[in-house]
């Protein structure tokens, strides 16, 4: 009894860590362009999540089969009480440490990495390569190139069609060096003078671009702005589906919840580590990659959810990271934004994320079939 009981434990602190690192990746877009605050965007984030987390009990069982560890290792390794909690402790430790200190690294990327930890400290060598190079590494590698690709492909082509249905982006005024005569109004504006132009002071962070003109009679900052939600809601939909089987994958094996129930369970366990710890990475993920406009943080998110959403129906186990965090990749290519260290830092924590999970993971396996609990 108090074996299953660490097992439970282990999942929800899994699904805990998973919320704080990854609920937000689906609206940075929203926050980074400017087109929703940091609370509305992450109650729509956690809904949304909540509910593909649901819809995973319909189309994403595949990825629990991935998961579970078989194939990759023998079946009499996979049922080990020990397995599964050193699989679920070390992928944890992993993500929630990255979450602390604002990374954001994959859940998936985790999972495989502690899979292979506590699989080689429990059998050796005897790991099936060739599993874990389709199944595992090869998805998890060429995903984010390729959301970076398509990225770097159709943004330029919703840039014209823009263009060509006559939506111009404007910019609000910055004045600075040139003094410039103005009226300061009650209202706290001021006018120019020379032009009579009505100015807004703000800060610098909040001066958007916007887009002025219609589409099928609407105005288009209006329409984008809710195809943006729509996105976002999409990849959180998106990431909820594909990765709430993974982690449930540890109780099932285990048979210490039904299929429905672990869905459910976890789903929640997610959806309370977003909305108390996902700031951090929240961060990382609106601000510090890459400055975006509305149409750029769309384009990214619909390049995202496009992915996951197919990787999920065909059991692939993609990271949401990799594939979110390629998207923006490609916009900070594509605006000459992209701030380069801090892509250089993301893309270190993926090269350690897997080692660093499977010695995790590899050292709970050994202690607990030492202490034999």
């Amino acid at each position: 009894m108090i074996i299953f009981i660490c097992i439970l434990i282990v999942t929800i602190f899994l699904a805990y860590a998973n919320g704080a690192n990854d609920n937000f990746k689906g609206v940075a877009t929203l926050f980074g362009s400017g087109a929703s605050d940091y609370k509305k965007a992450l109650w729509w984030a956690t809904i949304t999540t909540f509910l593909g987390s649901i819809a995973a009990l319909f189309v994403a069982t595949n990825l629990v089969t991935a998961f579970s560890g078989k194939g990759l290792v023998p079946d009499t390794i996979v049922s080990d009480p020990h397995f599964l909690i050193a699989v679920g402790l070390g992928a944890a430790c992993t993500v929630f440490i990255a979450s602390l200190t604002g990374i954001p690294i994959s859940t998936t990327h985790s999972l495989t990495g502690a899979l292979v930890g506590a699989g080689i400290v429990a059998v050796g060598t005897n790991i099936n390569l060739h599993t874990l190079g389709g199944k595992f590494f090869a998805p998890l590698l060429f995903s984010p190139l390729m959301a970076a690709l398509l990225t770097l492909a159709i943004y330029p082509s919703f840039k014209r069609t823009r263009i060509m249905l006559g939506i111009e982006r404007q910019m609000c005024l910055c004045v600075g060096g040139n003094a410039e005569a103005v009226c300061v109004q009650n209202n706290g504006t001021a006018v120019l003078k020379s032009t009579g132009i009505v100015l807004t002071v703000d800060q610098l962070k909040n001066c958007q671009q916007v887009y002025s003109g219609k589409i099928l009679g609407f105005d288009s900052q209006g329409v984008l702005d809710k195809f943006h939600f729509v996105s976002a809601g999409a990849v959180s939909f998106a990431r909820g589906l594909n990765d709430t089987p993974k982690i449930v994958a540890l109780l099932l094996v285990a048979k210490v919840f039904s299929l429905s129930w672990g869905l459910f369970l976890v789903a929640v366990a997610i959806a309370i580590g977003g909305l108390l710890n996902a700031k951090k990475v929240a961060l990382t993920m609106s601000e510090r990659i890459t400055a975006m406009n509305h149409g750029q943080g769309f384009s990214a998110n619909l390049i995202t959810a496009i992915l996951v959403i197919f990787a999920s129906k065909w059991g692939l186990p993609v990271s949401t990271t990799h594939v979110s965090c390629g998207s923006l990749f490609g916009i900070g290519l594509v605006n000459k934004k992209a701030n380069l260290s801090v892509i250089k830092q993301i893309i270190l924590a993926w090269i350690l994320t897997l080692p660093i999970a499977a010695i995790f993971a590899g050292i709970c396996y050994f202690l607990l079939r030492q202490i034999g609990i």
